[in-house]
């Protein structure tokens, strides 16, 4: 890859006057994205001569202004960062980068990757981070010699980080407990996200994919609608009975999801979660954990067709629009050959060459496991389809709360799931 084929000076050529020589940045502010554009911008500067401007917003800012930019076409932005999920919307006001993937660059991402910051064929992001839910657990807990005679004495096999639906469910049930012996539940084993975001969604289609879906909701190449097929109606259940039957999940499930996860996990509370991979980071430090150096992590479950996990990487654009097209490659370039800063900001990054780097490094023992959830043949990315937020927001969110309440059993919710879905899409 040639980084700095062009000097500033020849990029703004006689169309630029020197006093315009800036690139405007839009990230999520607080972001690792907003890290890094700090902590490179006079970098990148003294190398091109640009002026990095940073705008920050919050994360549905980093949308509404880059879908107004769409609309408008006012060149208000040269490069952003965003989520995956908003190619499909945005992708009519972005710029193709196909040629900034090059064999290179490609042999040195997981699967995917590329794929998912594209639509219709074309490239229009350059990957600056993925991620994807592994199981992070309590490795006090699972190392004490009498939790394994006594997991062994009720369950007949021995106590580990499981890798199976079956050893996740019964040791979710093992540990949920009353430690303090006064009478109430203070310990579970794990939790099931049930609370009104994307996060739900993705935690249930995680337990679709493993259990064999080859194409997320809706059939890529037929359009048909699956969501009420075996492996979502199955995976639902699985989860419904945690907490129906089981009740090895704390109470509320409708209001739990990552954040509420992390911090019952890091309170001591849980003895394991399946959480995005990077949380395994502030689980080992002092000051933001009450279990720091006892936790451990592990690649995600496995259902009946293996590992399998829905991936939450995030891209760099170049929106149609901007002025300055050429200096903006460059930029988007130059980040990624930065990109172990956000693996130092967050705890992942984008390149597997990185991932393997800091795997071998005290603090990011998570790594490894991630590459194996990443890199599994179940693993696969959200639909292309312009629709997705709106299937997620009217059909996906509310049919995982209908069978976690018990409103529904979940082929019920499932089949209304579908019925909502096929009014959204328009037939192929």
């Amino acid at each position: 890859m040639s980084l700095y084929g062009c000097s500033g000076s020849e990029v703004a050529g006689e169309k630029e006057k020197v006093d315009e020589k800036s690139l405007t940045v839009l990230v999520e502010g607080g972001s690792p994205a907003f890290t890094v554009a700090k902590e490179t911008a006079e970098e990148f500067k003294e190398k091109t001569g640009y002026e990095v401007k940073i705008e920050s917003v919050p994360y549905t800012g980093v949308y509404d202004k880059l879908k107004a930019e769409v609309a408008s076409q006012a060149g208000a932005f040269d490069v952003a960062t965003i989520d995956i999920l908003w190619f499909p919307a945005l992708a009519s006001g972005l710029l193709p980068l196909d040629q900034l993937i090059t064999d290179e660059v490609e042999n040195d991402l997981f699967p995917g990757l590329v794929e998912g910051g594209s639509y219709q064929d074309k490239v229009y992001g350059m990957p600056v981070w993925t991620n994807a839910k592994n199981l992070i657990y309590r490795k006090d807990l699972f190392e004490d010699n009498q939790n394994k005679a006594d997991f062994k004495k009720q369950y007949g096999y021995e106590l580990s980080p499981p890798t199976t639906w079956d050893q996740y469910r019964d040791i979710a049930k093992f540990f949920t407990r009353d430690t303090d012996n006064d009478g109430e539940i203070d310990m579970y084993g794990t939790t099931v996200f049930g609370a009104n975001n994307g996060d739900t969604v993705a935690s249930w289609l995680d337990h679709a994919t493993q259990a064999g879906t080859e194409s997320l909701v809706i059939d890529n190449e037929s359009g048909e609608v699956l969501v009420n097929t075996k492996p979502y109606v199955e995976s639902l259940q699985f989860l419904t009975d945690m907490v129906s039957k089981d009740k090895s999940v704390p109470p509320g499930a409708l209001e739990i999801a990552s954040a509420e996860t992390s911090e019952l996990f890091w309170s001591g509370k849980l003895a394991m979660m399946t959480a995005w991979g990077h949380f395994y980071v502030p689980s080992n430090d002092p000051k933001q954990s009450d279990v720091a150096g006892k936790v451990g992590s592990a690649p995600m479950i496995a259902g009946g067709e293996g590992i399998g996990a829905v991936p939450g990487p995030w891209y760099q654009v170049i929106p149609n629009s901007s002025k300055k097209q050429e200096i903006a490659q460059t930029y988007l370039e130059f980040i990624y050959e930065k990109n172990e800063l956000f693996m130092e900001a967050l705890g992942v990054a984008a390149r597997k060459s990185v991932f393997e780097e800091y795997s071998k490094k005290e603090g990011y023992e998570h790594l490894e496991p991630l590459m194996t959830t990443l890199s599994a043949k179940q693993t696969q990315n959200r639909p292309e389809i312009k629709e997705w937020q709106q299937i997620e927001s009217e059909a996906l969110i509310p049919a995982v709360a209908y069978a976690l309440s018990g409103e529904k059993t979940p082929q019920e919710a499932l089949d209304w799931a579908a019925e909502i879905i096929k009014g959204i899409i328009p037939p192929k």
